[in-house]
């Protein structure tokens, strides 16, 4: 079996006897495939209270004079089925060690007012609470992941979400369900016994964290036939003794099945001003390329912890937050986190999900934060109006990995210094399999320039046809997607390819993504 690391050659490699000749990088595809699946909950999705992601995105009420489903906005609703979303987060974040779910339930003129007091000291009605998340999820096909307040709620409170949520028998919370509406019990799968219990989560030690999640997993219970795959509140970025403190005092004995992690494309620092989400210079574009790949290292480092502690590999690796946080757009509430999302972005998610690709033996679900106007969204709205932002995209042209082979590719390609640490490879790719069609998506990251990219086979004759081909770019790195304006950062028809006897030779367009279907 081929490596699945992908080879990024400097000047000097390229200097040597690995010529790229006519072309700007060479991939090699192993098309044999690996028999590794992409998960297909690495394409996840986060809404948190936060902003205007539930209230104005999600969920408009149905008494709304927009336009919605059952209460949910059908624009939003329309854009997320076609995004094909296997899992979402909800309903936080730092909201989630705030949140007490018996406010959210029965009439919705009788539930509990509350600030949110987190992002911006927010009203919060509670109008959409878990009988709205959870008939969501399963109008869309979408698997839950609920996450459990431990920050400031109980043992009790949890379990009787549980029981509320999953339960089937004559018991007082699946009975206050029924008389709430909901006659049968929802399917949940994905449940996070706290969040970040490091920081806003109740600034734990991992010691401390340890031991009371050991307790609360032992009360949240498989009910009705529903099984619970319970997520220990994990590291942020690079705390790697979060992981081994857990891993030895928790694992898979004690109800561990998945351990998250945290990391952000924040190039500004926590504390003070970040950088423009539209406004950036080429060196600030590279160093924000550089900062989102060093999760490479970030990922490979928490995994041979995880493979030291259980070589088994019984506890999976959630990335549940990540994406890039960017300083707020101008008059906008900074406690809302709301950002434009230009083509920087579009790029960022494309070497992020080449990255993740390669790691799903560990790594199962990754949640890009946010779904709906909060960081890196995928969908923007005002009161009347929806914007599908070049995220969006990437996640809509990358579905076709979801649930397929990946199949292992080597890069030779030249690379760009930033100020940090990680150098930028020009050209990146990620290679899957399915049903017969083999996709291939590829990353064009210089601002500037073309790049002729030469891709041959294992098998010469692996791919005999290319049956699709679409492109992401547009002729400025800071264009946005943006209300009453055609949409200048979407997907087209891609003709820029050609097979040869050498092999598939494509040309990117500066700052691109491209997928192609060969056959």
């Amino acid at each position: 079996m081929h490596k699945f690391t992908t080879i990024i050659a400097g000047l000097a490699l390229l200097c040597a006897s690995f010529s790229l000749h006519a072309q700007d990088a060479t991939i090699r595809i192993h098309d044999e495939g690996t028999g590794v699946t992409i998960p297909a909950e690495i394409y996840g999705q986060f809404s948190e209270h936060l902003g205007r992601c539930i209230y104005g995105g999600l969920w408009v009420g149905k008494d709304s004079k927009v336009p919605n489903v059952e209460g949910y906005r059908k624009d939003v609703f329309d854009a997320l089925k076609a995004l094909k979303v296997p899992v979402m987060r909800w309903p936080g974040g730092c909201f989630a060690d705030d949140y007490h779910w018996m406010d959210g339930i029965g009439p919705q003129e009788k539930r509990a007012y509350i600030a949110n007091n987190n992002w911006g000291g927010t009203l919060e009605d509670n109008s959409f609470g878990t009988h709205e998340f959870l008939n969501l999820c399963e109008m869309l096909g979408i698997e839950p992941y609920i996450s459990g307040n431990v920050g400031s709620g109980s043992v009790e409170e949890m379990a009787k979400w549980v029981e509320y949520m999953t339960s089937d028998a004559s018991s007082n919370m699946a009975d206050l369900r029924r008389a709430n509406g909901r006659e049968k019990p929802w399917k949940v799968k994905y449940f996070g016994i706290g969040n970040e219990a490091w920081g806003c989560g109740g600034n734990m030690t991992p010691e401390y964290y340890s031991d009371l999640f050991r307790r609360y997993a032992t009360y949240l219970r498989d009910l009705g036939g529903n099984h619970l795959y319970k997520i220990a509140s994990g590291a942020s970025d690079y705390d790697y003794n979060w992981t081994k403190v857990l891993m030895n005092n928790i694992g898979a004995d004690k109800g561990m099945k998945g351990i998250s992690l945290h990391y952000y494309t924040n190039i500004g620092g926590w504390v003070g001003s970040k950088t423009s989400a539209t406004q950036f210079s080429d060196a600030t574009y590279y160093t924000t390329l550089s900062k989102t790949i060093e999760i490479e290292e970030v990922l490979q480092k928490h995994i041979d912890i995880m493979d030291t502690i259980d070589p088994e590999g019984r506890v999976d690796l959630l990335l549940d937050e990540w994406g890039t946080w960017f300083d707020v757009e101008p008059g906008t509430n900074p406690g809302h986190l709301y950002q434009q999302n230009t083509m920087r972005d579009a790029i960022v998610a494309a070497l992020n999900f080449d990255i993740f690709h390669k790691y799903t033996r560990r790594l199962k679900m990754a949640n890009i934060a946010q779904v709906v106007n909060v960081l890196q969204a995928m969908i923007l709205t005002n009161e009347t109006e929806m914007v599908l932002t070049p995220t969006y995209h990437v996640f809509e042209m990358y579905n076709v990995h979801q649930n397929a082979e990946f199949v292992a590719s080597d890069i030779l390609t030249k690379t760009v210094k930033s100020d940090r640490k990680c150098p930028v490879p020009e050209v990146d790719a990620t290679v899957s399999r399915k049903d017969g069609v083999m996709n291939i998506s590829l990353v064009n990251t210089d601002l500037k320039k073309a790049k002729k990219v030469l891709i041959t086979f294992d098998n010469e004759k692996a791919v005999s046809a290319i049956t699709a081909a679409r492109v992401l770019t547009s002729k400025d790195v800071h264009d946005y997607n943006d209300f009453g304006k055609a949409n200048v950062v979407e997907p087209k028809a891609f003709k820029d390819y050609k097979l040869t006897k050498a092999g598939l030779e494509v040309t990117l367009p500066p700052c691109s993504i491209a997928v192609l279907a060969a056959k």
